[in-house]
């Protein structure tokens, strides 16, 4: 290729994206999605895997991780316990529940991202009464009763407006755990660390809205976070197996005791060579490894206190792979650009 730039910024218009190649593994949304006719279960093999793990799956057991995380996963599933992760930004804690999930066949990972306006009910499980009301109306409207047809529910029937989240899905009976991610946690309003405690430490939640027609309906199927109808007995649900639980943290603000006491506490430290090596690894393979061998040495020779995600250094060493080897000054502007320090002022 003489010239691997697609837009060249001349202004006029050309066809040059047909040119433009394959996604990076790690963003290659369309190879791995599921089954757009499929229904995915807790059994289900995570579509995101690959992109989370790498594409060769045949290392993914290579990603050393040290003594001290191997011991914290194995304390958080005996003692059935979250665990929380803290470290800085790109040391790999949300892959650590992907890989925990891999290696013991837990099926897909349910993930509950946090922002400033995530509440426990977020979580847990969401009515839709609004829903409901339209469609009762509509019903009428076009005469009908709201009575369902014998063995058939009603359209409107409640448990077509309840769905479960990440976390009420989570505390759904099974007889094996579903792995949680609870993503940057230090995100959350001051309230969600407390009000998590009483699920955490109960394994069950109550749905009041099911809880009020128990005695005309004990058993209600409702929608779970992965789409499936499953069976609420007494408007509660309760865990048989606790689920394995990872919040993980940026570090960003402290949590209070009664969450720290309830949960087995991991610092993940910035990966050193050999969890570089084995990740750009199981992404790019091994050539890639060796053609950017001064890449990773620059991330491994960063600074002190400097912060440079692991997922920069991929994504300098995928689109370096596509500037012409002889340009080592428009190669040395990429990777300047793509491994910026995160904490550097702009």
């Amino acid at each position: 290729m003489t010239d691997w730039r697609i837009y060249r910024g001349a202004g006029l218009p050309h066809d040059g994206v047909r040119r433009l190649p394959g996604p990076p593994p790690w963003r290659d949304f369309a190879a791995v999605g599921p089954d757009p006719g499929g229904t995915e279960g807790p059994d289900a093999t995570d579509p995101s895997a690959a992109r989370r793990l790498g594409v060769q799956r045949r290392l993914v057991e290579n990603h050393h991780p040290r003594p001290a995380e191997v011991d914290a996963v194995n304390a958080a599933l005996y003692l059935r316990r979250p665990l929380l992760v803290t470290g800085n930004p790109g040391t790999g804690k949300s892959t650590l529940a992907q890989a925990v999930a891999h290696e013991l066949g837990l099926g897909r990972v349910l993930r509950w991202p946090i922002v400033s306006r995530s509440t426990l009910q977020d979580g847990l499980y969401r009515y839709d009464a609004i829903g409901r009301l339209q469609d009762v109306q509509l019903e009428r409207a076009q005469g009908g009763t709201g009575a369902a047809a014998p063995g058939h529910s009603s359209p409107s029937a409640i448990g077509s407006y309840v769905r479960l989240g990440p976390l009420g899905t989570a505390l759904l009976p099974s007889e094996q755990p579903r792995v949680l991610l609870v993503d940057e946690l230090d995100k959350s309003d001051l309230d969600l660390p407390n009000d998590l405690l009483n699920a955490l430490e109960e394994g069950e939640f109550a749905i009041p809205e099911l809880e009020r027609i128990a005695d005309r309906e004990p058993v209600v199927d409702v929608l779970t976070d992965d789409g499936r109808k499953v069976p609420v007995r007494g408007g509660r649900v309760r865990c048989t197996t606790f689920p394995f639980i990872v919040l993980t943290s940026n570090g960003e603000r402290d949590f209070p005791a009664a969450l720290l006491r309830r949960c087995i506490q991991l610092e993940l430290e910035p990966p050193g060579e050999e969890q570089l090596t084995a990740m750009v690894e199981a992404h790019l393979g091994s050539d890639a490894a060796i053609e950017g061998r001064d890449l990773i040495e620059r991330f491994l020779g960063r600074e002190p206190g400097e912060i440079i995600a692991a997922d920069q250094l991929l994504n300098a060493l995928y689109l370096t792979q596509h500037a012409p080897r002889a340009e080592r000054v428009t190669r040395e502007r990429i990777a300047e650009m793509l491994m910026r320090p995160l904490d550097r002022p702009r």
